[in-house]
C-alpha cells in the first residue's frame, strides 16, 4: 500500500465554491461496496436507501470562528492564527502564518474590521512546522464574535455570505475548526421525514482538528502521524446504538468523524461510552466493528479521509466511484455533493 494509491487528478472547476441551495438538493452517489454498483440520486432521497430500524449517527460539533488576524509587536508585521486545540483556559495549539514567530513574540489580535482589539497574545513555544503554542492574555472564546473569522478550507475562494452555511443544522457543541461536511446536506425537514419513516438518530461529538489540514506526505501512509482529536459518545447514545445492533438495524455514520468516534467506542468489540482523545487511524485492512454504512463527501487525494473510506469500501471501488463522479460532473470537497456507501 502506497500513498500514491489514493491519488487522483481533479480539475479545479469541480471544487464547489459555494453550498447548494437548498441543502438537500445536493447530488448523492450511492456505492454498493460489495458489488461496486453505482447509482445516482439526490440527497433528499436518502431514505430510499435506508430501512426502518436503521440508525443515523450525527456529529453535533459546531465550528468556532477559529481564524484570527493579528500583528507583531512592535513591528506591526501581519500574522494569521488558526486555532487548533485548546490546552488550558488561555493556551492553544495553533497554525500560524507570518515570519519570525519565535517563542516570546508578542502579538496584538485585530478585530473583524481590522482595528486593534482588546486581546493580546504571546507565542510561547515553537512546534512542528507552522505550529505554535499561543497564550492569550485572557480566554479567547469571549472575544471570538468580534475577532474570529470562519475558517473555510484553503481551496474555497468564494466569499461565504452566511457563516451558518458552514455549520450543520444540528451543530450544538462548540469546538471544531472545520465542519463535519457530510452533515451539511441535512435539513430539519429531511430529518423529520426520516424519523417519520422510523429511522433512528443518535449524536456523537468529535471536534475536528489538525488532520483536516495535514496531508499525508510520506510514501507509506502507515508512517503518517495522525493527531488526536477530542470525541464523545454518551451513555444514552451507546444504549441506542446497542439496541439498534441487537434489533438488526444498520448503523449509518454521517461523516468520517462519526466513523472514527463510533469505531473508537467499539475498540473492545462492543460500542461503549467514551469521552476523551482518539488517535484511531483507519487504513485499508482495518476491520470495522460498528459502522455498517456511511454518508460522506468526496475527499482530497492522498488524505487520511479518502484512506478511511477506502478501508470501508475498498480502494478500487472508491477510486472508480471518484472517476465516475468526475465524468458525471459531481461537485467535490466541503461544499460539494455526497456519497452513500452501503
Amino acid at each position: 500500500m502506497r500513498t500514491d494509491d489514493f491519488d487522483y487528478i481533479l480539475p479545479a472547476e469541480m471544487i464547489a465554491q459555494l453550498p447548494i441551495e437548498p441543502r438537500d438538493a445536493a447530488r448523492l452517489l450511492v456505492l454498493h461496496r460489495q458489488s461496486g454498483k453505482i447509482e445516482h440520486a439526490i440527497f433528499r432521497d436518502l431514505g430510499k436507501y435506508l430501512t426502518a430500524g436503521d440508525r443515523l449517527v450525527l456529529n453535533e460539533t459546531r465550528v468556532i470562528p477559529a481564524r484570527l488576524y493579528a500583528k507583531k509587536l512592535p513591528s506591526g508585521g501581519k500574522v494569521e492564527i488558526l486555532l487548533l486545540k485548546k490546552l488550558d483556559e488561555t493556551t492553544w495549539e495553533a497554525l500560524v502564518g507570518g515570519k519570525r514567530l519565535q517563542a516570546g513574540k508578542r502579538l496584538q489580535v485585530l478585530s473583524r474590521n481590522g482595528e486593534d482589539s482588546a486581546l493580546g497574545a504571546q507565542v510561547i513555544a515553537v512546534l512542528d512546522g507552522a505550529q505554535r503554542l499561543v497564550r492569550f492574555d485572557e480566554a479567547v472564546e469571549a472575544h471570538l464574535p468580534s475577532v474570529g473569522h470562519v475558517p473555510l478550507p484553503p481551496y474555497i475562494h468564494a466569499d461565504l455570505q452566511d457563516p451558518e452555511r458552514y455549520q450543520t443544522v444540528y451543530a450544538r457543541q462548540q469546538g471544531s475548526v472545520a465542519a463535519p461536511t457530510a452533515g451539511l446536506h441535512f435539513t430539519p425537514q429531511l430529518i423529520e421525514k426520516l424519523k417519520a419513516d422510523r429511522i433512528g438518530f443518535s449524536t456523537v461529538i468529535l471536534h475536528v482538528g489538525l488532520d483536516t489540514f495535514a496531508p499525508v506526505t510520506e510514501a507509506d501512509p502507515s508512517a503518517h502521524k495522525i493527531h488526536t482529536e477530542l470525541c464523545q459518545l454518551s451513555e444514552a447514545a451507546a444504549v441506542e446504538i446497542q439496541q439498534t445492533q441487537k434489533a438488526g438495524g444498520r448503523l449509518v455514520a454521517v461523516g468520517t468523524t462519526s466513523v472514527r468516534t463510533m469505531e473508537t467506542a467499539a475498540r473492545s468489540g462492543e460500542v461503549r461510552p467514551i469521552n476523551g482523545a482518539t488517535d484511531l487511524y483507519i487504513l485499508p485492512g482495518y476491520q470495522f466493528k460498528a459502522v455498517q454504512a456511511m454518508v460522506t463527501n468526496f475527499h482530497l487525494p492522498k488524505s487520511t479521509l479518502i484512506m478511511l473510506v477506502s478501508a470501508f469500501a475498498g480502494c478500487e471501488n472508491i477510486m472508480a466511484a471518484y472517476e465516475t463522479a468526475k465524468r458525471e460532473g459531481y461537485r467535490f470537497y466541503s461544499f460539494g455533493d455526497a456519497m452513500l456507501i452501503i
